[in-house]
Order: C-alpha cells, then structure tokens, then sequence
C-alpha cells in the first residue's frame, strides 16, 4: 500500500474521526453528570437550562433557546417538568403575550447552593486536579472546544491544501 493509499484509508476510520471522539466524550460526560444530578432531581438538560437561569433571569424562552442552541420544541417539554417541580415559573410578557418569560422559584435559587460542588466533583472525577495547573488545563480545553465549535459554523470555506490529493488516491 501506498503512503497516499495509507493516508486515504485512515481519513475513513472511527477511530480517526474528531466527531467521534467529541461525540464519544459528549456522551461519557452526560452519563458522568448523571450521579451528580440525580439528588438534584435534575437531567443533564435541565441542568443546562437552571444554568442559564442561574446567571440571570427572568428570560424569555427564545432567549434561552438562543444560549442554548435549542428549539422551542425541545425546550417546552423541558420547561413543562421543570415546573411542575416548581423550580421555575413560566409567564406572559405584559407587552407582548406572544413572548413566554421564564424566572425561577425560591425552589429553584435555592437549588443553587447545592449545584455549585458538581463542577469540582466533575473536574475531580475526570481526573483533574483543582489547582491553578489543572484549572487551567480545563479552561484551555474548553476553549479548544468552542474554537472548533465557532470553526465548523461558519459558512463553509474553500477546500483545504491535500484535500483534492487525498480524493485522487481513492
């Protein structure tokens, strides 16, 4: 086999691919959260979504799904057992009833002193030291993270040097 023929093959192997590899660290995170939120009463989801509200609320539901990246869809059936575990509130604008605002109950801000430990816990059970070294390790990964996520979204740009080669070789 070629150099060239060796490369090409690779380029199609599971175990090569970044998607999969962030795909695969997506889902052993989900499932690393889940003993962590379980006393909370919370999923993985509507953790995200108190984050937000944690930070700052009341917000709209279209401003929420914004942070999150999340239709409104998905969303509802969130917000839905999120209420009815009264940690949130969801209510009509007075100005415009077409926008849904959302705030969090006394329930729901005092969830928040319990939530803070998780990503220590978290950081701790992924191996990391809770130090300036290990901090720092995570932050640079996170921002590794959304730099790729920022790359793939823009709009698609020319091929990259060796893409035509790599096609050739097939």
């Amino acid at each position: 086999m070629s150099k060239r023929r060796g490369a090409s093959a690779r380029a199609t192997r599971l175990e090569d691919q970044l998607c999969f590899a962030l795909y695969s660290a997506s889902r052993a995170l989900t499932r690393a959260y889940q003993p962590l939120l379980s006393p909370l009463g919370l999923t993985y989801p509507q953790y995200l979504v108190m984050l937000v509200l944690w930070e700052g609320e009341p917000l709209s539901v279209s401003e929420l799904g914004t942070r999150l990246g999340l239709d409104s869809g998905t969303l509802t059936p969130l917000l839905k057992r999120l209420e009815q575990a009264k940690l949130v509130k969801r209510r009509r604008d007075v100005e415009d009833e077409r926008v849904v605002v959302l705030s969090l109950t006394a329930t729901g801000q005092a969830l928040h002193e319990r939530a803070l430990r998780i990503p220590v816990e978290l950081a701790c059970r992924a191996g990391f030291s809770i130090d300036a070294a290990g901090l720092a390790a995570l932050e640079e990964m996170r921002e590794a993270v959304r730099d790729l996520t920022r790359r793939v979204s823009l709009p698609r740009r020319s091929q990259p040097a060796g893409a035509e080669e790599m096609r050739a070789d097939e």
